[in-house]
């Protein structure tokens, strides 16, 4: 079998123009092909973040009506006590007498 001499610059050009024709083709359908899916995995991060955010204010809510619960005990206190100082107050004072009291 006879060996046919190969020409390298022939070679090496035809695989340069190959390349220079398939990469925008590989490039252009690589885009089309890929930009949906980069687009639903953009969406699927924000709803993630959107659902952190939400999950993250509901809590905060949550903390605030502990809070508030807490503060309503709290007033709750503070309306005994003072009505227990009113009381101790009333008793201390002294009250006029009208009838006589004692051997005078």
């Amino acid at each position: 079998m006879p060996v046919l001499p190969i020409d390298v610059t022939d070679v090496i050009l035809a695989m340069l123009l190959g390349l220079a024709v398939l990469t925008p083709v590989v490039g252009l359908t690589a885009r089309f092909a890929l930009k949906p899916v980069v687009e639903a995995l953009a969406r699927m991060r924000e709803a993630q973040g959107a659902n952190q955010a939400v999950a993250m204010l509901e809590r905060r809510m949550a903390l605030v009506e502990q809070e508030m619960q807490a503060l309503s005990g709290i007033r709750e206190d503070l309306r005994r006590l003072v009505e227990e100082q009113e009381f101790q107050r009333e008793l201390a004072a002294p009250h006029p007498v009208n009838g006589r009291l004692g051997g005078s």
